[in-house]
C-alpha cells in the first residue's frame, strides 16, 4: 500500500468510502444521519482535495485503487481569551473499506497521519467519534487516542 496525498482521480474510491461510513452513521442513529446521502456533492469534494489547509490522504494498492482515506483539517485559535494557540491536525474522517478491514491499513493511515501533523509543527491530533460506532471507538483507544472531550445530548 502507498499513502499520498489524495488526488481528482480518487474522487470516485473517496465517494464509495464515504457512502459506507454514512450507513455506519445512519444504522447507528437513523435520527440524524440520512440514507442515501452524500456528505459532499463532487464540486465540494474536487474543491477539498486542493485545499491545503484540510489535507486528504488516500491509501491505494498496486493498481493504484482506493483502499481507505484520512480527511484532515488543520485548526488554531489564535488570540483567543481562553484558549492557547497551539496548532492541531483535526481528522475529521478517516475509513478503510468495509471489505478489507483487518489488514492494517487504517493504522497505516493514522500513523502517517500523525508523521504528517509533527512535520506541519502540530501540538495534537484529534477527531470525533460517534458512540455508537463501536468498531471505531475500540480502532482509536488501540491507536492509542484518550477522550479529550465528551459530547452529550438529550433527546426531546
Amino acid at each position: 500500500m502507498v499513502i499520498r496525498r489524495a488526488e481528482q482521480k480518487d474522487m470516485a474510491g473517496i465517494n464509495r468510502l464515504l457512502r459506507q461510513v454514512l450507513m455506519v452513521h445512519h444504522n447507528g442513529r437513523p435520527d440524524l444521519f440520512q440514507a442515501n446521502a452524500k456528505k459532499y456533492t463532487d464540486e465540494e469534494l474536487s474543491e477539498l482535495l486542493r485545499d491545503d489547509s484540510r489535507p486528504v490522504f488516500v491509501g491505494v494498492d498496486e493498481a493504484d485503487n482506493v483502499m481507505g482515506y484520512a480527511f484532515c483539517i488543520f485548526q488554531q485559535h489564535m488570540n483567543d481569551n481562553i484558549l492557547t494557540d497551539i496548532k492541531t491536525l483535526y481528522i475529521d474522517d478517516l475509513c478503510v473499506d468495509e471489505t478489507i478491514r483487518g489488514q492494517h491499513i487504517g493504522s497505516s493511515l493514522y500513523e502517517y497521519v500523525l508523521e504528517f501533523a509533527r512535520k506541519s509543527g502540530c501540538y495534537n491530533v484529534t477527531l470525533n467519534v460517534w458512540s455508537c460506532n463501536e468498531s471505531a471507538k475500540k480502532f482509536y483507544e488501540a491507536c492509542g487516542l484518550v477522550p479529550q472531550k465528551i459530547g452529550m445530548e438529550k433527546i426531546l
